[in-house]
């Protein structure tokens, strides 16, 4: 079965003329409401970033998600991603049981190594470490959830004896998930593990991933692990409207705003308008257009790859708040009943 969800990072309106950034807390307020809406048009899910920048309003997502369970009742609800590598998964585990609990079971963990690096210095730990962490840490959270008394040693922080660890999440809650982008050691160690995992494709042409599908499935598959049991899904940009001219060219200021924002820090040329374009071409990494056009790529991709999750981004560059519940309820109530209706026959 195919769900279909959405993921953000809670972007920060900034005014393109004055430069002025939205207050986190407008932000955080118009986030709950999203979510409150997420829920009523019937979605399978939500995912909340954790960023630690003045342009994202969301440092903690498991404080949101406990909101956002409140307004909420059926609706899946995950970190996309929590930063595992700069995080004690002690405390992590803590916090998600503790929303898997509020929520009645609907809590998810989706970790990662984070998109951007100021979580590293921020939290104590050094950037040299970051692929040792990660895999130190992945291990020692999922010893968490499934022994309430660990015993275990590692590099990076004290040893724990017979120590307990609570609270408990529900019987059979809480989903550990993976984030990865094209690093095929990262899809390995999922496959072999037996995680979920989500890609993200958020650049380029999207059937490039292929390779990374196959060798996380024949990971998955050749380590015992139960292919009735076996999740995959993508994270891809995505803004939806009535009609297709109309929101792409409204989107495209806030698009290309924000891909220049970052990428001027990474060294990356200035956005262009022909990239934007070919990224909403049937080949390409952006789900931004109407009804018809995101359910056809949509169904493509999720054939192509098999995939059981289909997350779409919808709050890069930051949208206003208007427009936000607006795509949400076009893709509840249009995209996603017919998206299913074919997916899940």
């Amino acid at each position: 079965m195919l769900e279909l969800g959405i993921g953000m990072f809670g972007d920060l309106q900034i005014d393109p003329v004055s430069g002025q950034i939205q207050s986190p807390q407008e932000r955080l307020q118009e986030i709950i409401e999203e979510v409150k809406l997420m829920d009523e048009v019937g979605l399978d899910f939500f995912g909340i970033g954790e960023h630690h920048r003045p342009d994202y309003a969301v440092a903690a997502p498991e404080i949101v998600l406990a909101a956002a369970s409140t307004v909420t009742k059926n609706i899946k609800l995950g970190s996309a991603v929590s930063v595992l590598s700069s995080a004690d998964p002690v405390k992590l585990y803590q916090d998600f049981a503790t929303v898997d609990l509020i929520s009645n079971g609907r809590a998810e963990l989706m970790a990662g190594r984070g998109s951007f690096i100021e979580s590293f210095p921020l939290f104590g730990y050094d950037l040299k470490d970051y692929s040792e962490l990660f895999e130190e840490k992945l291990e020692l959270l999922l010893k968490l959830k499934n022994n309430p008394t660990i015993n275990w040693t590692g590099k990076f922080r004290k040893t724990l004896i017979n120590q307990e660890v609570y609270p408990r999440h529900t019987e059979g809650g809480l989903p550990i998930w993976v984030a990865v982008g094209g690093t095929t050691s990262s899809v390995i160690r999922a496959g072999k593990l037996g995680l979920p995992v989500m890609f993200a494709i958020i650049g380029g042409v999207w059937e490039q991933f292929m390779p990374l599908f196959e060798v996380y499935r024949q990971a998955y598959e050749e380590n015992g692990h139960d292919m009735d049991k076996f999740q995959v899904g993508v994270h891809m940009h995505a803004f939806f409207g009535e009609n297709s001219k109309e929101i792409s060219d409204k989107y495209y200021p806030l698009y290309s705003t924000q891909m220049n924002r970052i990428g001027a820090s990474r060294g990356w040329p200035p956005y262009q308008r022909s990239q934007y374009d070919f990224g909403r071409s049937s080949h390409g990494h952006l789900v931004v257009g109407d009804v018809n056009e995101a359910v056809d790529k949509i169904l493509a991709v999720s054939e192509t790859f098999g995939l059981t999750r289909f997350s779409a981004h919808m709050d890069v560059g930051g949208p206003n708040h208007k427009d936000m519940m607006k795509s949400i309820e076009i893709y509840g109530t249009q995209i996603a009943p017919k998206v299913k209706e074919t997916a899940n026959k």
